[in-house]
């Protein structure tokens, strides 16, 4: 049997993967970078690509080399680690924030402008439900991803975008303004966090399983092909997402001038496409945001279902749907912006941890795979992530400061990286001392014992 496909097929896949990172709430932090970063866009925006893209395509590439499954990977940890980490992953993605932020973003850029100002709460609720209904059928059969995602959407949100993009560079709105507020300093640190946002490297964890699925759904039953197509549409998806995010923050950092200031990137997207376009701006960005919703809240729906299907076997992937979908449907009517403040604690908790995971899979074979590494860099990391989560919560950040000030970069948000450091080396020399056995993954993905 022939694993192989031809590069129309790869580049498919690859537009569907594209398609499942790219989401109505992706589109909305680069141009708010572009805004308040103005001549300093481009230095933000290098530390935003490296956590909201780069480290994307590295995800893929641990997660075939950590066992194809987050919680394969988070496994090498500890085991109820493991469980803690993806359950929080999954949800995150899922019902708690996602899916609820991309169905308000939704509705606030492509119906709100349409239908006006008056009675947003029960135009808010109809909408809801009626998009997230449509999102838990398209959800119902997740082999059908390919066709519906790779060749018929993604194709038309990729045009209107471009026609978009094209605009801003032909006739610029005018030029880049001053740097704002954290843009002036600590630029590169801030895009970096900022980057956290866009949630791709954990979408790149949990869309894994389904997306393997898929693959398998065309005939790709080896698992070595399996994880070339997945590095493979890995590539063409990072591409994709690069210039989508330089061509937002283009949007974002050139819109002053015409539009001021706004308090959210969708703001900035809607007013700057009405600005362009004229009157059928407001269309155009209303059926890209529209599009790239339904997108995300399928690959999200499905791949939350799918994991709660495998821990709780008595509950099918179906039933699943369901109650994931009204989850969403609960919380995106708290609102948009209740649903971004409840979320920030929980993304400085958990993009931390993955990127953690994601530096040491790579790093693996220099260190001999011993758990005691693993332990102790995710101990490291986790503690100043915690800490950076109370903060954002509001709780106690005077006192937080006060006393761990002292660690390099905590007032930036990446302390995390130094006690991190600290907690690798502190774990290799526990390991060393306990002579843990060598854990090693040769170039198939597979582990090797006391190599």
């Amino acid at each position: 049997m022939n694993d192989s496909l031809p590069f129309s097929k790869i580049l498919i896949i690859g537009l569907m993967l594209f398609a499942m990172f790219l989401g109505a709430g992706n589109v909305i932090f680069a141009p708010i970078v572009g805004q308040q970063a103005g001549t300093n866009t481009w230095i933000a925006m290098t530390g935003f690509l490296i956590t909201g893209v780069g480290l994307v395509l590295l995800a893929i590439v641990a997660l075939t080399r950590g066992g194809g499954t987050v919680e394969k990977l988070a496994s090498r940890v500890h085991p109820k680690f493991a469980v803690v980490f993806s359950v929080l992953l999954f949800l995150a993605l899922g019902p708690f924030y996602v899916i609820p932020r991309t169905t308000s973003v939704v509705y606030e850029i492509a119906i709100k402008p349409v239908i006006g100002t008056e009675n947003t709460a029960i135009y808010l609720f109809v909408f809801s439900f009626l998009f997230l209904l449509f999102t838990i059928l398209l959800s119902w059969n997740t082999t059908k991803f390919v066709d519906r995602l790779g060749k018929i959407i993604t194709p038309i949100f990729g045009v209107l975008l471009l026609v978009l993009v094209i605009k801003s560079i032909a006739t610029p709105m005018g030029s880049l303004g001053s740097p704002q507020g954290e843009y002036v300093s600590g630029i590169f640190l801030k895009g970096f966090t900022q980057g956290y946002y866009t949630m791709d490297v954990l979408a790149a964890f949990v869309f894994g399983g389904i997306f393997i699925k898929s693959i398998k759904g065309l005939g790709i039953k080896s698992e070595k092909e399996v994880s070339k197509l997945f590095v493979k549409a890995g590539l063409i998806t990072t591409v994709g997402l690069v210039a989508l995010q330089v061509s937002m923050a283009w949007i974002g950092a050139t819109s002053i001038d015409a539009i001021g200031y706004k308090e959210n990137g969708g703001e900035v997207l809607a007013q700057s496409s009405e600005y362009l376009l004229g009157q059928a701006g407001i269309y155009v960005i209303g059926l890209v945001i529209l599009l790239t919703g339904v997108t995300t809240n399928v690959a999200c729906l499905g791949a939350v279902s799918e994991y709660f299907e495998k821990i709780q076997a008595s509950v099918s992937y179906k039933k699943w749907l369901i109650v994931f979908g009204v989850l969403s449907l609960v919380f995106t009517n708290f609102g948009l912006n209740t649903i971004l403040t409840m979320a920030s604690p929980v993304l400085l908790l958990l993009y931390p941890l993955a990127i953690a995971l994601i530096g040491l899979i790579f790093a693996n074979n220099i260190f001999g795979g011993h758990q005691g590494v693993y332990v102790g860099t995710i101990t490291g990391v986790g503690i100043v992530a915690i800490l950076d989560a109370l903060k954002e919560a509001g709780i106690a950040p005077g006192t937080i400061n006060s006393y761990f000030m002292f660690i390099p970069f905590f007032e930036n948000g990446a302390g995390w990286i130094v006690t991190g450091l600290v907690g690798f080396a502190v774990g290799l020399m526990i390991a060393k001392g306990k002579r843990e056995p060598t854990t090693l993954i040769n170039n198939a993905g597979q582990e090797v014992k006391d190599a």
